[in-house]
C-alpha cells in the first residue's frame, strides 16, 4: 500500500517546470539551446502536468516523501529509495550553500536506516539526488543527506562515473535553463547482497533519466550503470528512456502529449548531449 507523507517544511522552489500558457506571452529566462543568441526571452512551455511523476507497479512498496528539493519514493522493505525525482534550474546550479556535514535518518519514514549501518560494509553512502544540486537552499541541502536519498554504492562508482554524470547534468541545466532528473536503483534486479542490521539492499544497477522540456525541440536521454566498473563510461551506459522503462518497470514523463513522449523517449543521442556547453 502506498503511503504519502508531506514534509512539514515549505517548498521554496519552482518544482515542476509547469508554466501555464494562459495570461503569459513570454517568460524571462536565459536563452535556451535552439534559440537565437540575441533572443532575450523564450516562449512559455505548455502546462503538461507533473513531469516528475513516476508510474510504478502497485506491488512495489512505496512511501512518497516530498522534500524541499526532491520527491522520494522510499521502499521500507529494501530500505532504499525506489526512485528520486527533482528539477534542476540553471540558477540553482550557482547556489552557494555549503555541503551538509553528515547523514541522518528521517524518523518520519518507515524503514529508513541509520547512517552507521553502512559502516565497515565496503560501500559508500551514495546520494541519488546529489548534494551538488541542492546548493540553492540550506533546507534542500540538509534533506539531501537523509538516508531516504541514499543507496549502497561501490566507492569507485560513486566518486567516478556516477559523479561525472551528476556534473554533466549541471552543465545541461545551465545550457537548457532547466531539466527534470529521475534516478534510482534498478529494483527489478534480484537481491544478491544486503548490509547493516536492517538488511539494506545493495543494488546491482542504477538508472537515471533526464528530460529537457525547454529545449527546442524537447529531448531526453537515459542511463543504465552497473554498481561498480562501468566499462566505456557514460557513453557506453547511455540508452533511451524507453530502455530504462523496460529495465525498471516504471513509466516516466507520462503527462507529456503522446507524440512528444514517444519521440523523446525513443532517443539516445549521447554525442549531442555531450557536446552541450553551459551558457555564459
Amino acid at each position: 500500500m502506498k503511503k504519502k507523507y508531506k514534509s512539514p517544511t515549505r517548498r521554496q522552489r519552482f518544482k515542476r517546470l509547469i508554466i501555464p500558457l494562459a495570461g503569459l506571452a513570454f517568460v524571462a529566462l536565459r536563452p535556451l539551446a535552439g534559440c537565437h543568441a540575441e533572443d532575450s526571452v523564450v516562449k512559455p512551455y505548455p502546462d503538461h502536468g507533473d513531469l516528475t511523476l513516476v508510474i510504478a507497479p502497485d506491488s512495489l512498496p512505496s512511501q512518497i516523501v516530498e522534500y524541499a528539493g526532491m520527491t522520494v519514493s522510499f521502499n521500507s522493505r529494501r530500505h532504499i529509495p525506489n526512485w528520486v525525482a527533482w528539477e534542476l534550474t540553471a540558477d540553482e546550479t550557482h547556489g552557494t550553500v555549503p555541503r551538509a556535514k553528515g547523514f541522518a535518518a528521517d524518523p518520519a519514514v518507515e524503514g529508513c536506516p541509520e547512517p552507521w549501518e553502512y559502516s565497515y560494509s565496503g560501500y559508500d553512502r551514495g546520494h541519488i539526488a546529489p548534494a551538488g544540486d541542492m546548493k540553492w537552499s540550506r533546507e534542500a541541502m540538509t534533506q539531501s543527506f537523509f538516508m531516504t536519498n541514499v543507496c549502497p554504492q561501490v566507492k569507485s562508482f560513486n566518486s567516478g562515473v556516477w559523479a561525472r554524470l551528476e556534473e554533466k547534468c549541471r552543465t545541461w541545466a545551465q545550457t537548457d535553463s532547466a531539466i527534470i532528473i529521475i534516478a534510482g536503483p534498478v529494483m527489478t534486479d534480484p537481491v544478491k547482497e544486503t548490509i547493516g542490521d536492517s538488511h539494506i539492499t545493495v543494488p546491482q544497477r542504477f538508472f537515471k533519466v533526464i528530460l529537457s522540456p525547454y529545449a527546442d525541440p524537447p529531448r531526453a536521454i537515459g542511463f543504465l550503470m552497473n554498481n561498480g566498473i562501468v566499462a566505456g563510461g557514460m557513453q557506453a551506459a547511455a540508452v533511451s528512456v524507453d530502455e530504462v522503462e523496460q529495465a525498471t518497470g516504471y513509466d516516466f514523463f507520462s503527462t507529456l502529449p503522446d507524440s512528444i513522449e514517444d519521440e523523446v523517449e525513443s532517443q539516445c543521442r549521447f554525442h549531442y548531449w555531450s557536446s552541450l556547453k553551459p551558457r555564459r
